[in-house]
């Protein structure tokens, strides 16, 4: 199964706020078996997919030379399901960064349907404990999720815009 809940960036502001979006398929496997009969994106997918927008907004401040984790979700609200078809927008802006962590505030939304708004704590892990725990490769900055920054950033460079 897909672990990137994103498709690409439509907005990143470095330090300030970065927008997703995730275009909803019958294609994919959740949908068939989440609830059968029923074709809704688990609350839990939704919420991974805000965190991951935030997850690179947050690691991207920092040139992602820190470990950056999901630590903690103090605040979630789930309006309605998102169904196949429609395509979710993810939008996260930081509230602040410090040296420890991070946090962000989110909001899902379909078209103008608000969908889950969710605030998610960030934490920086220890470098030299990080190694111990997971080696030294960088799990989540490296691969899909950053080249999905990579083209939202030379896409708004194209526009004239900072990216």
């Amino acid at each position: 199964m897909r672990w990137i809940w994103i498709d690409r960036f439509t907005n990143f502001e470095s330090k300030k706020t970065a927008t997703a979006v995730k275009s909803l398929s019958h294609a994919e496997d959740h949908f068939g078996e989440h609830f059968p009969g029923f074709p809704v994106m688990p609350a839990a997918l939704i919420l991974e997919g805000l965190a991951q927008t935030g997850g690179i907004l947050v690691g991207e401040s920092s040139n992602f030379q820190e470990k950056v984790v999901l630590a903690k979700v103090p605040n979630a609200k789930f309006y309605r399901e998102a169904m196949p078809g429609e395509q979710l927008t993810y939008t996260t802006d930081v509230i602040d960064l410090r040296p420890e962590g991070s946090v962000v505030k989110g909001r899902v939304t379909s078209g103008d349907d608000l969908i889950a708004e969710a605030e998610i704590f960030f934490a920086y892990l220890d470098q030299s404990r990080s190694a111990q725990l997971f080696g030294d490769h960088n799990f989540v900055f490296s691969g899909e999720l950053k080249y999905l920054l990579g083209l939202a950033q030379r896409a708004a460079l194209g526009d004239g815009q900072k990216a």
